[in-house]
């Protein structure tokens, strides 16, 4: 892996762009083959260091892991001997402190084997991410919490979970499918209220119930969950990425491109479709294909009194997180203000000072909020050298990249191959000029 990019940019784009599958789904999904000993097979499986670091993972702990399709990222999981003596060495702990997604195998082992441990979790740098939430789940589950000061290894255990209600004190993602995960072999009935909702959560619970799991309320913040004995083998295809998919509606219209979005699983998309239509970008869907024309600009909309608009971040159905750095930079180019209010993680809009060096109108309020000046391409962004600071605000700075003026360098993009496959050959397939160095 290079790491760096030289982008050329001031690129108009034309054709098609297939989304990889979703990184955050890949994640949960492959941590939930471990709750059985028989065989799993998944497709749409993104070729990304995240999900290749869970897949090696779980190798190491025993998981026959067999690559079937490579073209459609498609495997078959056994978790029949699992070696659960592995969880105490260096090795592992190398291996898992390198990966926030680790923390979800605790769940599927402490269900199917009474213990399970991690070190403290590593990941992203935007703020505090606590894992409160999933180990107050686990004891309300009945496991005992350790947490061994020298070697900073959290450990739980148990002899039988059994269910329980329990408020979750955040709708977490991560913490509510490790939950689930747990409470799925637990003795009797585990209710989860303000559980998370988002679509992977909800295709979690779809193919635990396929495996024969007892989950209803689904799609909503209320989960009931009745223990079974155990678990059979299933077969599941992760959704495309949504993430990826606002970003390409992002890259669009900065760069004045036309361009197809292929199978983007639009009633999964929830709110992501509006909010990129209320900045003025025009789509059309066909079929379940998102084709976003040429525009030449495009105008942020007000609210009905004429007020400056928000765009916020909220727990699903909300409008994720992930996307406000690329609805931030999007701004930046469209005729029109707009408030971006970053509510979930204090550190997220850190990069807001690289736009600023390249000429972008934005006002950084506090760690939370930065108000956009759109001046309807009057001046476009000047290329400069970067650095990412974090997985998604690298894909917003790429973004910027490729509608600046001139040619500019983007450092540490190891941060954007952590979720997003060879973005660079794919986008240079339709017209970019990105060059991995």
């Amino acid at each position: 892996m290079g790491n760096s990019f030289e982008v050329t940019g001031g690129l108009e784009l034309r054709g098609e762009l297939v989304p990889q599958g979703a990184k955050n789904e890949a994640l949960q999904i492959i941590c939930a083959t471990l709750l059985t000993e028989e065989k799993v097979i998944i497709r749409n499986i993104p070729d990304i260091r995240d999900v290749n670091k869970l897949i090696e993972l779980l190798q190491v702990l025993g998981v026959e892991v067999e690559q079937l399709g490579v073209l459609k990222g498609e495997f078959s999981f056994r978790a029949k001997n699992i070696n659960l003596g592995f969880l105490k060495t260096p090795e592992f702990r190398k291996m898992s402190a390198a990966l926030r997604g680790s923390i979800m195998i605790v769940g599927p082992l402490l269900a199917r084997f009474g213990k399970a441990s991690i070190p403290k979790p590593g990941g992203d740098k935007i703020g505090r991410r606590r894992l409160d939430t999933h180990f107050i789940g686990f004891q309300n589950l009945g496991a005992r919490f350790v947490y061994d000061e020298h070697t900073s290894f959290y450990s739980v255990e148990c002899d039988k979970l059994k269910g329980a209600y329990m408020l979750l004190d955040e709708a977490s993602v991560t913490g509510t499918a490790n939950i689930i995960m747990a409470a799925v072999l637990a003795e009797g009935t585990t209710t989860i209220y303000n559980a998370a909702c988002e679509p992977y959560i909800q295709q979690l619970c779809k193919m635990l119930n396929r495996m024969g799991a007892k989950i209803s309320g689904i799609s909503s913040n209320l989960l009931t969950i009745e223990g079974v004995g155990s678990l059979r083998g299933t077969e599941h295809k992760l959704l495309p990425d949504m993430i990826e998919i606002g970003s390409f509606i992002g890259l669009a219209a900065m760069t004045k491109s036309e361009i197809t979005i292929k199978e983007v699983g639009y009633e999964h998309l929830g709110i992501i479709p509006d909010v990129f239509r209320r900045m003025g970008i025009r789509m059309e869907l066909k079929g379940d294909d998102l084709f976003i024309p040429r525009q030449e600009n495009y105008e942020i909309d007000t609210y009905i009194d004429g007020s400056i608009m928000t765009v916020a971040d909220a727990i699903w159905p909300g409008f994720t997180p992930d996307l406000l750095s690329v609805i931030l930079v999007t701004a930046t180019q469209a005729n029109g203000t707009v408030l971006i209010h970053q509510k979930m993680f204090e550190s997220r809009l850190f990069f807001v000072d690289k736009l600023i060096d390249m000429g972008a109108q934005i006002i950084l309020c506090d760690p939370h909020r930065a108000t956009v000046i759109g001046l309807n391409r009057k001046v476009p962004l000047r290329a400069i050298q970067m650095t990412s600071p974090d997985i998604r605000a690298g894909v917003a700075l790429l973004i910027a990249a490729m509608s600046a003026k001139g040619k500019s360098v983007i450092h540490n993009i190891e941060q954007i191959d952590r979720g997003y496959q060879r973005i660079d050959e794919r986008l240079n397939a339709i017209g970019a000029g990105i060059v991995r160095v």
